[in-house]
């Protein structure tokens, strides 16, 4: 079977470190033609690829069947609606979209045009994000009361860079919050509230680079999610409490810091935790109190890709859907609006 032929338009950080090489390590998936500004740069890292200066150019090649867009977050939507006009199936670069009425006119023109559409929340195969969707599965925790997720940095200094410019669809609401509110609503589904503190921190930040936002549910859970930039030595990870036990787990997913160093898929080593990073649960089995470590599930960023293949040649389903991408930028939108007001937002 002929491989599919991919369009890549961007090849900064995210194009060039967690594309690129993820997609690379996929028998099923070529990347056939890369739109950038710096052809050097892409034809060291991907020397059979085609350099192009406009999106038109790529959009006008019939052999491209995907196109993937890894550009910043206010070109989301006009690349992906141009693409879907020139019927190529299409992956976004989370976040989505900016706004909620683009993501509908995007999904609405996917189906139109008999086209797939999904979006890059490659996180939801952290390898930490994988071990706690499990322990929950599993009951060994109960029902779940609270979850707490943080994605903190220490990143004192505001850099030159357009995600922490006054920017629509900069900061790091857009940024790091899209990954964590995808994976709450992965295990929880849609909260029927959202509260949000959100801040510019930093002396000199031009946009949001600390937030704290809390979703609610029936039945008194709730859903805690946190970041900020000036984090020197950051907590707990994760923090999920249930009924019949605690899990909670330090340290970050190796998959990033991999792809920084050059490693792909498939090296060895490969989305695997440290040991002195596994997660400590506690909880109760037939009476007895045990306490212990839960092995880390290994990551993988490629599972994204594979489903992403198996979805246009086989019609298996999507590794995300836009609908499900959608509500992501709906909390986002919600907490935007909470901090606003100073007021809960019912969804």
């Amino acid at each position: 079977m002929n491989s599919i032929k991919i369009g890549l338009i961007g090849f900064g950080f995210s194009g060039a470190t967690f594309h690129a090489p993820v997609i690379q390590a996929v028998r099923d998936l070529k990347i056939h033609t890369v739109v950038s500004s710096q052809p050097d740069k892409v034809k060291r890292q991907l020397p059979e690829a085609t350099v192009v200066s406009s999106v038109d150019e790529l959009l006008r090649d019939p052999e491209i069947e995907l196109v993937v867009i890894t550009t910043p977050n206010e070109t989301h939507f006009p690349f992906a609606k141009a693409a879907l006009q020139a019927k190529k199936h299409v992956v976004v670069e989370k976040p989505f979209v900016i706004h909620v009425e683009e993501a509908d006119e995007l999904i609405r023109l996917a189906e139109k045009q008999g086209c797939l559409l999904s979006v890059y929340h490659n996180r939801r195969w952290d390898n930490d994000f994988l071990t706690i969707q499990s322990c929950i599965e599993s009951g060994l925790l109960g029902e779940i009361h609270t979850y707490e997720a943080h994605f903190d940095r220490y990143r004192p200094e505001v850099r030159n860079r357009w995600r922490e410019q006054n920017l629509p669809g900069s900061g790091i609401l857009y940024d790091l919050g899209s990954h964590l509110i995808d994976q709450a609503l992965q295990l929880f589904g849609l909260p029927h509230s959202v509260t949000a503190d959100l801040m510019e921190q930093r002396p000199g930040a031009q946009t949001t680079d600390y937030f704290h936002l809390v979703l609610g549910y029936g039945g008194g859970r709730r859903v805690i999610l946190h970041s900020g930039s000036m984090v020197k030595n950051p907590g707990p990870r994760y923090q999920v409490h249930g009924t019949k036990g605690s899990f909670i787990k330090y340290g970050m997913d190796s998959q990033e810091e991999s792809l920084k160093r050059g490693a792909k898929p498939g090296d060895p080593g490969w989305g695997e935790d440290f040991p002195e990073q596994y997660g400590t649960i506690t909880t109760s089995v037939n009476g007895l109190e045990l306490t212990g470590t839960i092995q880390t599930l290994r990551g993988s960023y490629e599972t994204y890709y594979h489903k992403m293949a198996a979805a246009i040649r086989e019609r298996a389903p999507l590794p995300v859907t836009a609908q499900e991408a959608r509500e992501t930028i709906r909390i986002i939108q919600a907490a935007i609006q909470s901090h606003n007001e100073k007021r809960t937002i019912l969804l």
